[in-house]
């Protein structure tokens, strides 16, 4: 597995070695290689079925006690199949898509390194390690949304996605440092094993909200859920792969992940169902009225995911199997439909609803893929939809609360995809042409084959629904720690769930027969929402946003107002008063000194210093006040000389050498000194001045004779000879002991070296 993830690094970065003239094929050889990792995964499903995991570690930070780990088990296979297969189908498809544009092998690398990061995310059962990738997956969205970033709209999409997502991240990494600090890992098998003690601690609910609002955001749940159709920004093959199938599922997968660690309590089951059911009717509800080909699949996908995240809410076997089956449901009439509206969008130039129809004459099988697809959304036999509903109806009745309230919701909702299902057959493919289309542009035909298998899976499999069992029954022994065994069947007889799914097909039905045939209900409908949703998330995430960007720019101009002289003053004023403030905290301290003049060259010399700056502060001479200023260098490199301090004196000599030569070339070539201050501003200057130099004269004072922990010397000069074969202990300590901080200021003054080099060598 580990090779795997190193594969798809090599080939991402090897995109770039590619020559130009075959950069156009890159998609073939990728997709082949998605399909030998399916093929693969197919293989290890035996394994899997015997409930026996593939595990790899690998040391990672072993002072830490992290790994790198990774397991294979019934959960992550679901997903992995899901990632390796329709990644197979989207490169195929993007080969065709996107061979008009410009930058493509950047995207392919970008998907590519995507397609990585869902594996890596799926396969870990380190958190820490999880993490890495669940970030990384944000970030190549936000690359990948940006993709036509000559476009605003494009970019304020990505923006958002990766604000709202990134958000959640840290949420998440919140909830994993306080679960990991409750049993003291990171592995999900300690967690597993401590689950008891993780929900009966008081950190458990932090933990459980810090992780839904990262599962949430990342599965564009209510009220997260406004990013999502605005990713609709990107390049369809994006949102075939990442906004219908994978990055959006990455949520629902570590819902899974964590349900038997966090799952089973009283705060999950209300939480999680009811985000989900309430994501679930929004979403459903919302997609009626849009007029863009993709936002109606987008608002469709968040219903979707909103029904994942209600049915692991639930809490049931019924339900995780309803879930667990319905993930494949919907990644194959939802991938389908997206790669269907990229298509139309090639051959007719536009993705808006009123302004296609009558597609059926010019692509036929564009039709049969669509009308595949959209019966299996809506839920109707023999589609894989209606096998996906009938156990989602069932696994409500099996609720152990709320049951009746869930039931009228589904079907709520059941009732919108039904009828938006229907207007969207019924608008692009029937009735009169609205749009001129191209019926021997061939060079599109490809675009089909992609969803063209998609769409035919989601008929096979509904046919022959226990093809699934394989995989969905050891997921199934995961979540729910047992020994099941399942069957899928397209007939379960006639009862209350087959004639629940007659209703609802027959309520949809009417609906979309009252919107088809009467016009104006679509705009009274239109009318409705303005007023019940007056509140735009994106607007307000905007605004909010725009709001944030103004403050913080009064607070930059007011704090950043380019004045030294008060930067200065601002940073003396909050030392001296933290200092005062330390000083009182600490009052009980005594200054056991006393005070004396011997010897008496070093009091004259402290003496002179002193009057040499007074004379610094009143002289109105250049060249005076820089002499007197380097009196007061000099000096107090006597002084460090007196105590033995050898380096520090020779190092305050260079420095003051320095300086004065600096002064002498640098303020001769400015006028004469003049009075920049008033009266009052050299009176609160000086102030500042002596407050500030009596405390750190106090502090000073103190620090000698106060010592809160052992002193440190005694190891320096014990070791240095010993162990670093040096006799300086100064030397020892910068060269040895504190080698990081001396390597840092050495490179820190090689910039600022190589910068003024560059700066005198400029010729202009």
């Amino acid at each position: 597995m580990i090779l795997i993830l190193i594969l798809y690094l090599v080939l991402a970065l090897a995109l770039f070695l590619i020559p130009k003239k075959l950069s156009k094929g890159i998609p073939f050889p990728l997709a082949f290689m998605q399909l030998v990792f399916f093929v693969f995964f197919i293989s290890q499903l035996s394994l899997v079925e015997t409930e026996k995991a593939r595990i790899i570690s690998i040391e990672w930070i072993p002072y830490l006690g992290l790994n790198l780990e990774f397991t294979l088990d019934g959960l992550s296979m679901i997903f992995v199949l899901l990632i390796t297969f329709i990644g197979f189908l989207v490169f195929i498809y993007a080969q065709v898509y996107m061979k008009s544009y410009a930058g493509t092998t950047r995207f392919y690398f970008y998907l590519l390194l995507f397609s990585g990061s869902m594996l890596g995310l799926v396969l870990s059962t380190n958190f820490i390690q999880l993490f890495i990738f669940w970030e990384l997956t944000s970030v190549l969205s936000f690359l990948l949304i940006s993709f036509f970033n000559e476009k605003e709209k494009a970019r304020k999409a990505a923006f958002q996605s990766l604000f709202v997502t990134g958000f959640g991240g840290l949420c998440l990494f919140v909830a994993v440092l306080l679960i990991g600090s409750i049993v003291d890992s990171y592995m999900f098998s300690d967690w597993l094993d401590k689950a008891h003690v993780i929900k009966s601690d008081p950190r458990y609910l932090p933990a459980l909200i810090f992780v839904l609002i990262g599962i949430f955001t990342k599965s564009a749940q209510f009220p997260f859920h406004f990013w999502l159709p605005w990713a609709m920004q990107a390049p369809t093959p994006v949102s075939a792969y990442l906004h219908s199938a994978t990055m959006v599922k990455a949520g629902v997968f570590l819902l899974a992940r964590l349900y038997p660690v966090l799952g089973g309590t009283i705060e999950w089951d209300y939480i999680v169902t009811f985000i989900g059911a309430l994501t679930m009717l929004v979403g459903s509800y919302l997609s009626i009225t849009q007029v863009d080909f993709k936002l109606v699949l987008a608002y469709t996908t968040i219903s979707a995911l909103g029904i994942l995240t209600m049915l692991f809410g639930i809490d049931t076997k019924l339900s995780v199997k309803a879930a667990l089956v319905f993930l494949f449901v919907h990644a194959f009439y939802k991938a389908a439909l997206f790669m269907l509206a990229g298509y139309i969008s090639k051959q007719t130039g536009t993705r808006l609803i009123p302004k296609l129809g009558g597609l059926m004459k010019f692509t036929p099988w564009g039709f049969v893929i669509a009308l595949i697809s959209l019966l299996s959304m809506a839920g109707i036999p023999p589609m894989l939809g209606f096998i996906g509903k009938e156990l989602i109806y069932e696994a409500k009745f099996d609720s152990p609360w709320m049951s009746s309230i869930l039931i009228f919701l589904g079907v709520t909702s059941n009732v919108f995809m039904v009828a938006v299902s229907f207007l969207l057959l019924s608008k692009v493919f029937l009735g009169q042409s609205k749009t001129s289309i191209k019926s021997h542009n061939t060079k599109y035909k490809l675009l089909l084959f992609s969803p063209g298998i998609l769409a035919f899976l989601s008929l096979g499999l509904g046919i022959f629904p226990d093809m699934l069992t394989p995989i969905i029954e050891p997921a199934l022994n995961v979540i729910h720690s047992g020994n099941f065994q399942i069957k899928l069947k397209l007939w379960h007889g006639f009862n209350q769930i087959l004639l629940l799914s007659m209703i609802t097909a027959l309520l949809g039905l009417l609906l979309f027969i009252i919107l088809n045939r009467y016009k104006s209900v679509i705009k009274v409908w239109n009318r409705i929402n303005s007023q019940i949703f007056s509140i735009s998330f994106t607007n307000v995430f905007f605004k909010g946003l725009d709001r944030f960007i103004s403050f913080s720019g009064k607070n930059t101009r007011l704090i950043q107002h380019g004045y030294n002289r008060y930067y200065i003053i601002t940073i003396i004023l909050y030392t001296s008063l933290l200092l005062i403030l330390q000083l009182y905290l600490t009052r009980g301290w005594e200054i056991g000194l006393t005070f004396n003049l011997k010897p008496f060259y070093i009091s004259g010399l402290a003496v002179v210093i002193a009057m040499s700056v007074f004379f610094s502060v009143f002289s109105k001479n250049i060249i005076f006040t820089i002499s007197a200023m380097a009196v007061t260098g000099y000096g107090i490199s006597l002084i460090y000389l007196y105590y033995s301090a050898v380096d520090l004196a020779i190092t305050q000599i260079i420095v003051e050498t320095l300086m004065v030569v600096m002064f002498v070339l640098v303020l001769q070539g400015l006028p004469k000194f003049a009075s920049l201050s008033s009266r009052m501003a050299k009176i609160r200057d000086g102030v500042i001045s002596l407050v500030f130099g009596t405390i750190m004269t106090i502090v000073t004072l103190k620090a000698i004779t106060v010592d809160f922990n052992t002193s440190i010397s005694g190891y320096f000069v014990d070791y240095s000879y010993l162990k670093a074969y040096g006799k300086n202990v100064v030397n020892v300590i910068l060269v040895d002991f504190r080698a990081l901080d001396t390597l840092g200021e050495i490179t820190v003054l090689s910039i600022a070296a190589l910068g003024v080099y560059s700066l005198l060598n400029k010729r202009k």
